[in-house]
This record gives C-alpha cells, sequence and structure tokens, in this order.
C-alpha cells in the first residue's frame, strides 16, 4: 500500500479563518489511483514548524503533498524552506518567469513588481508543475524514495494541477492497488435502526470489506470499501455485497452517491421531464435555494425563490390569506401548504417546495415548539405536506429541513 501525508500550510487554518477544502480534494483524488491518506497536518506559516513537519512525513510515508505558502509575500515561505530540507537553492526558472509576465499582460493594468518576479524562484532540483491559472508553480522534489510536491492553496489552482499534472505523474510512479468504495445514499431513517436492520448481513460480511456509516442531518451514507491489486476482483466483490444491502434497505435507498446526490437526482429528473420548481422559504432562510444553484444546470429547471421571513412577506408579496395566519398560526400545516401552492402561482412552477418553522433559538410568538417545522409541496398533483420535529440547536433543524425537504420533492417527482 502506498502511504501518502497532506500538509496544509497557513495561520488562516489555525485560527478558523477559512476551511481546508484542499485536503478533502487531494484524499479523494489519492484514493481514486490507490494511495491511502495516512495523516493530515496543518502548520503555521513558520520555517521550523513546516521543517519538523516534512522532516516527520519524509518517514512514514511515500508521499507527501503541501498546499500553500507559495505566494509572493514575506509570510509565503516554503520555497525556501524545501531548499532547507533538501540542501538545494533557489533559481530563477525562465518558464515560469515568461508565465508570469504574460498573466499580468492579459489579466492586470498593475505593473509586474519585484515580489511577483519572486514566483519564478524555484528549488534547482524540482520539476515544475505548471499551473495555468496563476504564478505559483507546483513542484516536484524527492528525498530519500520519497515524493514531495508542493502546490498553490488556492483551491481552484491546486485542483488544476493535480488533475493536469500530479495524479498522472503518481500513476506512472507508484505501483499502487486499486481500492474501490461504493456509497449507498439512504433517507428517512437514522444510523442506528439501519444498524438493527442490516445486522445480520454485516455480521456476515467478508473481512476483506469494510462497512463505515456516515450520518448526517436526515440521512446516512453506508460505505462498502476493500482493497485488491485486481480491479475486477475487488470491484465484482463490493457490488455482490452492496445489492444485498440494497434489498434490505430498498424501501430508504434514493441511489448511490457515485452516480448522483440528491440533488442531482431531482434535478435531472425535472429536466427530463422539462418541468420547473420554486421555493418559498422560511425557516430555511435560503439553504434549499443554495443546494439546488449549486447544480451547474440548475437554470433549466430551477425558476426562483423567495424568503418570506417576515409574516407580512407572507401575505403582501406571496399573497398568503392572512385569514389563514389568524387561524391557525403562521406555523402550521395549512400556511405551509398556502405557500407552497402561493410560490407555484407565483413563478408559474410546475413544483414549489415551502418552509415554515420554529429553528429557535427562541419559542417567539407561536405555539409550536423550537424544532418544529412543516414542508409542503405543490405538484402539478396537488399539494401535500408533513409536520416535523428536528430538536435543537439552530443548525441542525435547518439542515434537517433541507435534507428531508428535498426528500419529499423526489418522492413526489416519482409519483408525476
Amino acid at each position: 500500500m502506498i502511504l501518502a501525508e497532506i500538509i496544509t500550510i497557513g495561520d488562516e487554518i489555525l485560527i478558523g479563518q477559512i476551511v481546508d477544502t484542499n485536503s478533502v480534494y487531494i484524499s479523494k483524488e489519492l484514493n481514486k489511483i490507490g494511495i491511502q491518506v495516512y495523516q493530515i497536518t496543518s502548520v503555521q506559516d513558520d520555517h521550523s514548524h513546516i521543517l519538523q513537519s516534512l522532516n516527520d512525513a519524509g518517514k512514514r510515508v511515500d508521499l507527501v503533498i503541501v498546499t500553500g505558502g507559495l505566494g509572493p509575500t514575506k509570510d509565503d515561505i516554503t520555497k525556501q524552506t524545501f531548499c532547507d530540507f533538501l540542501g538545494d537553492v533557489l533559481v530563477e526558472n525562465k518558464e515560469v518567469l515568461s508565465h508570469i509576465k504574460i498573466l499580468y499582460k492579459m489579466y492586470t493594468k498593475y505593473p509586474l513588481l519585484p515580489d511577483s518576479l519572486h514566483q519564478a524562484l524555484v528549488p534547482s532540483s524540482a520539476t515544475i508543475l505548471q499551473n495555468d491559472f496563476g504564478t505559483a508553480p507546483g513542484m516536484w522534489m524527492e528525498k530519500n524514495e520519497t515524493v514531495f510536491i508542493s502546490l498553490p492553496g488556492i483551491p481552484y489552482e491546486m485542483k488544476h494541477i493535480m488533475k493536469k499534472e500530479v495524479l498522472p505523474r503518481l500513476r506512472k510512479r507508484f505501483d499502487s492497488p486499486f481500492i474501490y468504495h461504493k456509497t449507498l445514499l439512504t433517507y428517512g431513517m437514522g444510523e442506528s435502526e439501519i444498524a438493527r436492520r442490516i445486522l445480520d448481513w454485516e455480521e456476515n460480511l467478508p473481512k476483506s470489506i469494510k462497512l463505515a456509516y456516515l450520518p448526517s442531518f436526515g440521512r446516512v451514507r453506508l460505505r462498502l470499501s476493500s482493497v485488491d491489486k485486481d480491479e475486477k476482483t475487488v470491484k465484482k466483490a463490493v457490488d455482490f455485497q452492496m445489492n444485498i444491502l440494497e434489498d434490505i434497505l430498498g424501501d430508504i435507498v434514493i441511489g448511490y452517491e457515485e452516480d448522483k446526490n440528491i440533488e442531482q437526482q431531482i434535478a435531472s429528473l425535472l429536466i427530463q421531464k422539462k418541468k420547473t420548481l420554486s421555493l418559498s422559504e422560511s425557516c430555511t432562510g435560503g439553504a434549499i435555494a443554495k443546494q439546488i444553484t449549486a447544480y451547474a444546470g440548475a437554470s433549466a429547471f430551477f425558476i426562483g425563490s423567495i424568503i418570506p421571513y417576515a409574516t407580512r412577506i407572507k401575505t403582501s408579496i406571496l399573497n398568503v390569506d392572512n385569514a389563514i395566519i389568524t387561524k391557525h398560526t403562521v406555523i402550521s400545516k395549512e400556511v405551509a401548504e398556502a405557500m407552497a401552492l402561493q410560490s407555484q402561482k407565483l413563478f408559474s412552477t410546475d413544483y414549489a417546495v415551502s418552509t415554515t418553522g420554529n429553528a429557535g433559538p427562541s419559542q417567539g410568538e407561536t405555539k409550536e415548539k423550537i424544532g418544529s417545522v412543516f414542508i409542503a409541496i405543490a405538484s402539478p398533483g396537488g399539494v401535500t405536506s408533513e409536520k416535523y420535529f428536528f430538536g435543537k440547536p439552530r443548525e441542525r433543524v435547518i439542515a434537517k429541513a433541507t435534507n428531508k425537504a428535498f426528500e419529499m420533492l423526489l418522492k413526489e417527482i416519482l409519483k408525476n
């Protein structure tokens, strides 16, 4: 097994100013080519800290990928630290220098400053990994048979270099086994109940196949993993067990993560059926719309959304009858259904989703306790709604309501 370690450099990660998404991406991509991530380390912009991390990682693994610290400012010290680690010196790379000049000429009106030219300095032993989208090049270096790769911390630059340069080189360099994952997506049942239902199957699972429960708000992913030198053998074994698992949990299964998540399934169905969608989100505050518009083809089916947070917006813009609110209160089945129908009418869509509830932290004027949410779906066949209690805290309520709304919407689309 080829082992890798990821080192992310930056004080901004350690103080919580940004989230380290780079390690998530790199881990997934390495896993696809049979390289197992042994450890992920975050270090501050400090020479001794980085140097120690490189020394330690080099003793543990076959591959070290470092992100961050490649900028033109004084706090970006990764390249010099690599020189100290390798016993190397910085030299000017003519190709990188030419690339920097081209980028400045194409995309900026500012003069090329000495700090920017500093980007063209790289360890003399490094192989340059071309960064088409930025001035900081990626670098491939080696010491004591361990490969060290340095990549910029900007996510879209890092991803581009990984796809274009790093992954093809790693496939050639390492003869790694095939790692196969398959993940079943389930909705509407908790982890404990699922474990009870599949107990007999799980106890008889071959030792070469590992099961992982990956729960989140309102959904549980079940991942089967196995490793083998032969791709066909490992796929056959995992797929066989996954088919059995899917039969056991058929009523709560919505598909496989490797294919499409629930938002993508909804998008595909709406596009296929040439149907449209609108939203009226009160307690979820746009969380559903955010996940829908993350889908690149959303404009083909998603018409628009309204966030009628205040009661007067529900009546004045969404045109919910005030008499319904007065009689049933703003957090009720009747209001949720009215919101969905009015959204459907306002945006002239085939489907509409509405949410109204009490996400907390205070009780407010409603009679419904914190965590209560009503979700309604208006479809060509009418309107349906459900009441849920998601508990606390506020973030949990919003996340679970969002997931449940997708689950309900998918079921309605499949019906019609």
